[in-house]
């Protein structure tokens, strides 16, 4: 064991319609949380064109600066072809009053590429596509983020730390397939702490578990309470009587479903207390161990002063996704099966 020191919606977006053309032998290529907006230039640079941009590069919740969802690709109608085609993420604009009376939002997964998601935004004017854009914030931020946390997921069964899931296996009954570099890790009474102890780009994973009572369990002030009570004796700073915390003014509790059952999610920001000005972004899984009678929390976490976090935090909220009780694991594996 390497001891060490801190010193240093995922649901379908409601308003979607989609179809898989199932053809597509290439594979999408590009970078993650990019996409390619395909629409009319003067349409782009009018107040719809800032619109998509606005819904695009809104902020990443829960961060302690700003950073934007998407890295945006402009193109011209006429010059979407070629390798364009096979970008991972699109977003085609179709504005055509002869042709639609209402907006719609249409996926195609695979359309010219295997694992490429296609958004076809059609409506009959630009205001209509502003008006949609205001009343569903963030819908297509949501869905491209989902898209790219599958793909992450996709990645990580296949590549994953060992030492991870051999003790989370070991200790709670659990899979956990987390970045391949989290390595470190400290076993302590009912919690594992894992880190991959880089300089830069610092991830963290913490795993524990407590007796379940009863739905109240799954509320904003209880979840908060037990992070920190748990942070406080396994996560000491490197001053003596320091600490790590949750920012109790940058917070959030939301509940969505994990492998089908439900799942209450934290997001916010963890602070140092009693030491460094240090801080950063966490998010964690609480879920019920029916079996066993108890809660099973898996959280990630990032230090990385002053660059940016978003890219660290989602592979680390993707991995909690890869969590699996001991009853589900033949559910993981015909999962896995179909995404050969």
């Amino acid at each position: 064991m390497k001891p060490f020191i801190f010193t240093t919606f995922l649901s379908l977006i409601a308003g979607f319609t989609g179809c898989n053309s199932g053809s597509s032998v290439t594979r999408a290529t590009g970078i993650a949380y990019e996409v390619v907006v395909v629409m009319d230039k003067a349409t782009w640079d009018g107040t719809t064109g800032s619109a998509v941009k606005e819904e695009l590069t809104s902020p990443v919740p829960y961060l302690p600066q700003a950073e934007s969802s998407m890295r945006i690709t402009y193109v011209r109608p006429d010059q979407f072809d070629g390798l364009l085609r096979y970008v991972r993420n699109i977003l085609i604009v179709n504005i055509n009053k002869s042709l639609y009376t209402k907006v719609s939002a249409l996926k195609e997964a695979d359309k010219w590429a295997k694992g490429q998601a296609v958004v076809y935004l059609n409506a009959p004017d630009e205001e209509a596509v502003e008006t949609f854009l205001t009343e569903n914030p963030r819908i297509l931020v949501e869905y491209y983020t989902k898209e790219e946390m599958k793909r992450t997921r996709d990645f990580l069964y296949k590549t994953y730390s060992p030492i991870v899931m051999e003790k989370a296996n070991a200790k709670f009954d659990i899979t956990l397939n987390a970045p391949s570099d989290i390595t470190s890790f400290k076993d302590s009474m009912d919690c594992l702490w894992f880190s991959n102890n880089a300089v830069n780009g610092r991830m963290d994973l913490l795993i524990y578990s407590f007796p379940f009572v009863d739905k109240n369990t799954f509320t904003l002030d209880y979840l908060v309470a037990k992070r920190d009570s748990v942070a406080k004796y396994m996560l000491p700073g490197a001053f003596p009587g320091s600490y790590m915390s949750t920012e109790k003014r940058v917070v959030d509790y939301s509940a969505t479903t994990l492998h089908g059952k439900y799942c209450g999610v934290l997001r916010g920001l963890w602070r140092m207390e009693g030491g460094d000005m240090m801080g950063g972004p966490f998010v964690s899984y609480a879920r019920v161990d029916e079996k066993n009678k108890r809660v099973i929390v898996t959280e990630g976490f990032v230090y990385e002063p002053q660059k940016e976090k978003k890219s660290y935090i989602r592979r680390l909220e993707a991995a909690l996704q890869t969590t699996r009780f001991s009853g589900e694991q033949e559910s993981e594996r015909v999962d896995n099966a179909k995404d050969e």
